[in-house]
């Protein structure tokens, strides 16, 4: 499984970017696809205190609201 990192949806974009791994590492790119276990390997390099945590804060959809 992969995970998809894009920038352009993360909903803290901007306020969280300072403190991401991603920024840290890559600068703000628009995707980037990392797979499973290059996101556990970011994970022990954060959890070390070597790199920020990721920050991705992907948007849900909300429930699904019928007028009356």
């Amino acid at each position: 499984m992969t995970t998809r990192i894009d920038c352009d949806t993360c909903v803290v974009r901007g306020l969280a970017c300072h403190d991401c791994v991603v920024t840290v590492l890559l600068g703000p790119p628009p995707e980037l696809m990392i797979d499973d276990d290059e996101l556990r390997a970011l994970d022990v390099l954060a959890d070390g205190g070597l790199v920020p945590p990721l920050r991705l804060v992907q948007p849900v959809d909300g429930p699904q609201v019928e007028s009356a």
